[in-house]
């Protein structure tokens, strides 16, 4: 497909001239019947056609209009066609809309007009184009769960990948959001025990005087409403793994019965007296620093030593450029799906927001947002607003401006020090003076120099 060809189906050849000449930077190819018209789409696949609909052989009505846009759109679903009417022929062209048309726009044709509506679909083809591309990718990580195009999340999913092979317990480290329970299943499921049960448990989640025998399980009367013997998530995943998330809310008395469960693979339910034995597992997660916990006496330092053989830390979503955008457009292709929308991507001033955010929720709060603006916008494409964020534009990626504000500032900055003198910011600069002068007009800076200011003469004479 050619990025930049415009199709022109059109039986005026005057009319065809006159497009030719307003559209300078496409490659205008015309076609003044269906035949041809279909020919080029099969062959080119431009990214946009305009369709004159009042075509021969009904160039009074418009039927062979509308089956060239219908024939169209069947044979190229992502093309932009915009269809010109006569005057007093919005009702035809809100019909065509209807049928699948991008735009409209009535005889006698306004030029100015007309390219804002063309580069408009050319913009939002790209736009499209690239939202697919990005959707095909989003799974590029060696990991199912996680969607990264950054380099420190692929150095994570490699050593999962390493850790997922061995039976080391692996100490997850990250914000609440970056998708450690993500990781801890990519251990189970790329590891030797995908075949048993993963079962997790939030230590901060259930309450301290549940949470014991929510793990170890209980023997019947063991207390009151025990009327049954109950296993605990750790017998529960047996030959398995154990997901203990948020294992720095563990209360210190359990702390010792985990300790002597990770030295022994040994267990007793609440209420018992029978040793169990237990081949399990172990991965634990924390958004705390355990080793602040240790020293301040809230953690046991030879538990922490036992659970954090293997720490990975897991980046923030702000600390990992250009996925914001990456996991966005993958949350909305989702939720297009699951939601029945049909959403095309985000505003430029929504990807400017995305990037700029620091996201302290991270990717759930990030997935979250998206959700929200999927089922709120009124729109076909997102924008800041609807996703809740202060809109931001993309920066102009601009190296030569960019390099030449720096100058600019860096030259004013030595006339400053050096109270005007050219000679003195020349210096500082390492520069020679014509060259500074040379900058003085490159960077539109008005002369400094004093009428009055010379170079000193030397007196290279004899004494």
């Amino acid at each position: 497909m050619s990025e930049d060809v415009l199709l022109i189906v059109e039986d005026d050849p005057g009319l065809c001239r006159q497009y030719r000449w307003a559209f300078p930077g496409h490659t205008v190819l015309t076609a003044h019947a269906r035949p041809d018209a279909m020919a080029i789409v099969e062959r080119q696949r431009p990214p946009v056609a305009i369709i004159d609909l009042g075509l021969p052989p009904d160039p009074d009505g418009i039927t062979e209009g509308m089956a060239v846009l219908d024939q169209m759109l069947k044979m190229a679903p992502d093309m932009k066609v915009i269809v010109a009417t006569g005057n007093a022929g919005k009702p035809n062209a809100l019909r065509a809309i209807d049928r699948g048309a991008h735009d409209f726009y009535e005889k006698p044709v306004d030029i100015d007009i007309l390219r804002l509506i063309v580069e408009r679909a050319f913009r939002l083809h790209a736009l499209e184009a690239e939202n697919r591309q990005l959707a095909s990718t989003a799974t590029s990580s060696p990991i199912k769960r996680i969607i990264t195009g950054s380099d420190s999340m692929m150095r994570i999913c490699r050593d999962i990948e390493k850790l997922a092979a061995t039976n080391v317990p692996v100490l997850l480290l990250g914000e609440s959001g970056t998708g450690k329970e993500a990781l801890a299943r990519a251990l189970h499921d790329l590891g030797p025990r995908a075949a048993g049960p993963f079962v997790a448990i939030n230590c901060g989640a259930i309450p301290e005087h549940l949470l014991e025998s929510e793990l170890f399980g209980h023997e019947r009367g063991a207390f009151t409403g025990a009327v049954k013997q109950t296993m605990g998530r750790i017998e529960t995943a047996q030959n398995g793994t154990l997901f203990l998330d948020e294992i720095g809310d563990l209360p210190m008395p359990l702390q010792v019965k985990m300790l002597r469960f990770l030295q022994e693979q040994v267990i007793e339910r609440v209420g018992g007296r029978r040793s169990i034995q237990v081949d399990v597992r172990i991965v634990s997660a924390t958004n705390q620093s355990l080793e602040a916990s240790v020293e301040a006496g809230r953690f046991r330092a030879d538990l922490f030593y036992r659970l954090n053989i293997v720490p990975v830390r897991i980046p923030a979503l702000r600390e990992r450029p250009g996925d914001p955008l990456l996991l966005a457009r993958y949350f909305l292709a989702r939720f297009n799906r699951e939601l029945g929308r049909n959403l095309i991507g985000f505003s430029e001033d929504a990807i400017g927001a995305l990037a700029a955010y620091p996201w302290p929720g991270n990717v759930r709060e990030l997935e979250n947002r998206v959700r929200r603006a999927s089922i709120m916008t009124e729109q076909r494409l997102v924008d800041a607003a609807d996703l809740e964020l202060a809109s931001r534009d993309i920066p102009e990626l601009d190296l030569r401006g960019a390099r030449q504000r720096v100058e600019r500032e860096m030259v004013q900055m030595a006339l400053a020090r050096a109270h005007g003198s050219v000679s003195g910011a020349a210096r500082l600069l390492g520069v020679s003076r014509p060259t500074l002068y040379g900058l003085f007009e490159t960077l539109g800076i008005e002369n400094q120099s004093r009428s009055t200011e010379t170079e000193p003469v030397q007196d290279h004479s004899s004494p």
